[in-house]
């Protein structure tokens, strides 16, 4: 990619369905950015300051980054209509399921980056998990890293386990609402007000978590410092193990993840099919 010095880059947004166009707000005071949609129900996106356009040509031709958030059965076929467009760039795929090896025999000239976020990506507190193709430049590498940094955290990762991040992280905020839900229902069962009830459920969640990072220690520490005997919390934990609320929590992510392995072969299938076209 040429020098831009200090000139935004622009980058063009394939597919701004929900996860596009949270990206598409998170990254615009810091780059030039369109996005598409097959609908394009009006000129601008979500804050009337993001073009909006029909042509994925068009925005890729003129992008420095694409950003593909199309549907994973979808995505080959956009790629394949955007090669030319896309020669020698970057292209960040989001579309689950799709190795890098496809994405690259759909445009082989350009540089594949496959991530995966979450909805968190719409308050630019996603956990974004990414790879490379081995033909992207150390300077891609960079500025990738700086566009998911907009995201929320993320990290670079052996690609063989973004599926795995997929059923955990990426459907991760579906269990935590569930939780969520449970413990402002439990509030409400004791009397407290919803809104209050669902506020200190909500900053609960966040606080534990940032005390978990930045304490480093192990999750069951950190549990022991609230659990005294004879006390409160203890008649609460033992109330938890006794409904297995961990082995349930463990059966979902497996459970996600099997059927996550399962729609990825049909979808590979079928994008084999279109590849051999």
């Amino acid at each position: 990619m040429k020098n831009h010095g200090a000139k935004k880059l622009n980058i063009a947004i394939i597919g701004a369905g929900k996860i596009g166009s949270a990206i598409a707000v998170s990254l615009q005071n810091h780059y030039n950015v369109v996005a598409t949609r097959r609908r394009k129900i009006k000129d601008n996106l979500i804050n009337g300051t993001i073009p909006v356009t029909r042509d994925n040509r068009q925005a890729a031709s003129n992008a420095d980054i694409i950003i593909v958030t199309v549907k994973p059965g979808q995505i080959i076929r956009v790629l394949q209509n955007i090669k030319d467009e896309v020669k020698g760039k970057p292209v960040i795929s989001f579309a689950a399921a799709i190795p890098i090896s496809m994405l690259k025999k759909a445009a082989p000239e350009s540089q594949i980056i496959r991530a995966m976020t979450n909805i968190a990506v719409m308050a630019q507190s996603s956990y974004t998990v990414y790879a490379f193709s081995d033909n992207v430049t150390d300077e891609n590498k960079k500025i990738a890293v700086e566009i998911f940094s907009k995201f929320g955290a993320s990290r670079e990762v052996d690609e063989k386990y973004i599926d795995a991040m997929t059923a955990l992280s990426g459907s991760g905020p579906a269990y935590l609402y569930t939780v969520i839900e449970a413990l402002t229902y439990g509030g409400l069962l004791i009397g407290l007000p919803r809104d209050i009830a669902m506020e200190a459920v909500a900053h609960t969640f966040i606080g534990t978590a940032k005390l978990l990072l930045s304490s480093k220690n192990h999750p069951a520490e950190l549990k022991d410092m609230v659990v005294t005997p004879g006390g409160v919390t203890i008649e609460g934990i033992y109330e938890l193990e006794d409904s297995r609320v961990r082995t349930a929590m463990m059966k979902a992510i497996s459970a996600a993840f099997k059927k996550s392995k399962i729609i990825a072969e049909d979808i590979q299938k079928d994008s084999m099919k279109l590849l051999e076209e």
